[in-house]
């Protein structure tokens, strides 16, 4: 398939290729069961000619059809599937529609402002992520089949927005993620399109926010905690307030126009601490949120043993563990800080802890916590648990799309 005119094409060009992929007898398990992904072991052979990123037909050992993917000889996820049933084949239309659904709904569960357009797998679109940041997006492709559709995909997006009166002005790719080499591809960023000024201002949950879509994490900004940052609203009038890994201040602007009397934000990072400053300035809130450049690590520690004590205390670390390998070393640096942070917070007050960390499971991360607390020597009441806002949708059989964990709980001395 080639990529170069992919968005000229007719409406009904079937991009579907002639290869076929036949899986080894009692595999598929995880597709069956309404996954995405077929790993290169599952695979018994694949009969025909094909390029990698191509679009091909799966078949179980006995010839049942299983669907339509697109296959990368360079990745142990062999195959992503992109569609199930026989009749709808791939076609300009059908990723029409499949952006379509999409938008419409972003459209029914959040503000539609800023938000997510595309999750990868959970809008059975493998791969792609779309960020919405007011009139702007910013792409990240993190896998073969998915780069080839992108300009496809991207121009359906535009004209689906355009429909509900939303002009686009411009299109950013965020493709620097480490997992592209993984996939046999460079990493990337850059303009898609004509050049903008990529600080871009939003607007969310009352909070102003300049977002720098070239240089800041991930896509600019994290999305997936805005209803958890809302969450925090009702708790925070008159409170003292504690913001570790704050980013670009985000947790702790949100306490501060909610009405806390003080606010101390908290990163590692010097940017981040700059952007944060920046976007307390921008929210008239420089004179009651302030900001740190620390390591948290550190600091926690020594404002426990200085004596100090908050209302609240917000843990918002970024993942400790990308790997399941990984997850050992992580249990430990999460019981860390929640221990000292359930130290930090005055008798009564309020404990916000979240894991980003897809191999954190629920399960693990609240055993953790629990750890932690019989350690500090508190007690814990839930006061609510929350995962990703909608546009981040989790897709039940699909793991991979459920990763953020979100508790509130009230701290209480042992009684």
């Amino acid at each position: 398939m080639n990529t170069t005119d992919i968005t000229r094409l007719k409406p009904d060009t079937d991009l579907v290729g002639g290869a076929v992929a036949v899986l080894k007898k009692g595999e598929g398990r995880s597709l069956k069961a309404g996954g995405l992904w077929i790993y290169d072991n599952e695979i018994a052979e694949v009969g025909g000619g094909f390029e990698d990123g191509d679009i091909i037909s799966v078949e179980d050992f006995d010839g049942y059809f299983l669907g339509y993917g697109f296959i990368n000889s360079a990745s142990k996820i062999r195959i992503r599937m992109l569609s199930r049933r026989k009749e709808k084949r791939i076609t300009p239309t059908f990723l029409e529609d499949r952006v379509r659904t999409a938008w419409e709904y972003r459209k029914n569960v959040i503000d539609t402002g800023s938000c997510r357009l595309i999750f990868g797998e959970a809008d059975f679109l493998p791969g792609l992520v779309v960020d919405k940041f007011s009139d702007v997006l910013v792409a990240e492709s993190l896998a073969l089949g998915i780069d080839r559709l992108k300009p496809l995909l991207l121009e359906s997006l535009k004209k689906v927005l355009e429909e509900d009166g939303i002009k686009i002005r411009g299109i950013y790719e965020r493709s620097d993620a480490k997992v592209r080499l993984q996939e046999g591809m460079e990493r990337f960023k850059g303009f898609i399109g004509d050049p903008f000024d990529t600080k871009i201002e939003i607007v969310e949950n009352g909070v102003r926010y300049q977002v720098d879509v070239k240089d800041g994490q991930k896509t600019g900004f994290f999305l997936d905690q805005k209803n958890n940052r809302a969450a925090i609203h009702k708790l925070c009038p008159g409170k003292r307030v504690l913001d570790c890994f704050t980013h670009t201040g985000s947790f702790a602007l949100n306490a501060g126009i909610a009405g806390a009397d003080s606010v101390l934000g908290v990163d590692a990072s010097e940017l981040g601490i700059l952007q944060a400053q920046e976007n307390a300035r921008l929210n008239g809130l420089e004179d009651k949120v302030k900001f740190e450049c620390a390591d948290v690590f550190e600091l926690l520690p020594k404002l426990e043993e200085a004596g100090e004590q908050y209302d609240i205390v917000i843990l918002d670390p970024p993942a400790f563990t990308k790997s399941r390998q990984a997850t050992k070393g992580a249990v430990k640096g999460y019981r860390e800080i929640n221990l000292r942070g359930m130290r930090l917070v005055k008798d009564g007050g309020f404990l916000v802890t979240c894991s980003c960390s897809h191999f954190m499971e629920q399960e693990l991360f609240a055993k953790t916590i629990r750890e932690a607390a019989r350690g500090a020597r508190k007690r814990l009441r839930q006061v609510e648990f929350h995962t990703q806002a909608p546009d981040h949708p989790i897709l039940w059989a699909a793991d991979e799309s459920y990763y953020l964990k979100f508790y509130i709980f009230q701290v209480v001395s042992e009684q």
